[in-house]
């Protein structure tokens, strides 16, 4: 049976402005649908991928780090650097990640490698939240074959900085109408990512549209 943690953010990889924990349990209820698929929810912390290597599929739901939610006795940088270099070896070693929303701004500047993409501070935004449509490229990648677009009431992430080794999947516009990458494939640093700017709250995981995005997504990062 294949495995998938979500981790959801927590202490240094929390904010005020997401309910990481509401979010990955209403993303794990999504994932649940595939068949056969064993979904587990994690908080992150230090020792949260010990067991990675037993994981199939890594799905990312963390946000950046907040002087403010660390916890004392384990938010040294020292304390999390075998937790970012498992990732990234975990990552180069063929590892399966589908990460979302805010993970585009989580865990350390080394991860925009395995990402494909990061959200860069004074230059991405997103206009107040609202009705979202992510415009799908049809037909380029099995994800997104036959979607069209994604409607959810959601955030709509612009400005991010996306890799040239990255497959830009789908974009939204701001409300100037310019186009902005927000859903990308990710194969260059040996493993495969895809990272969607959707699902800033649990609203967003309840449109059918979205929800059946995430299920191609974990299909397609899940096949030989």
């Amino acid at each position: 049976m294949p495995r998938a943690l979500v981790l959801a953010g927590r202490g240094r990889y929390e904010d005020p402005w997401h309910d990481h924990a509401a979010t990955s349990h209403r993303l794990a209820l999504v994932l649940a649908a595939l068949p056969g698929l064993d979904v587990e929810v994690r908080s992150t912390f230090p020792q949260a991928l010990a067991d990675l290597d037993a994981v199939d599929l890594l799905v990312v739901n963390a946000g950046t780090s907040q002087p403010g939610y660390r916890e004392a006795g384990i938010d040294a940088d020292a304390d999390w650097a075998p937790f970012h270099a498992g990732l990234a070896a975990w990552a180069g070693a063929g590892g399966r990640l589908l990460a979302v929303h805010q993970s585009a701004n989580t865990f350390e500047p080394g991860f925009e490698a395995v990402l494909g993409g990061r959200w860069v501070e004074g230059v991405s935004g997103h206009p107040p939240i609202g009705d979202a449509v992510l415009e799908l490229a049809v037909g380029a990648h099995p994800v997104t074959e036959g979607l069209g677009r994604v409607e959810a009431f959601d955030e709509r992430y612009c400005g991010l900085r996306v890799a040239p080794s990255a497959q830009v999947l789908g974009w939204v516009r701001d409300d100037d109408g310019a186009r902005h990458p927000a859903l990308w494939v990710h194969e260059a640093h040996g493993g495969r990512t895809v990272y969607s700017g959707l699902g800033h709250d649990a609203r967003s995981y309840d449109a059918p549209g979205h929800q059946e995005l995430l299920l191609r997504a974990a299909s397609w990062l899940l096949a030989p």
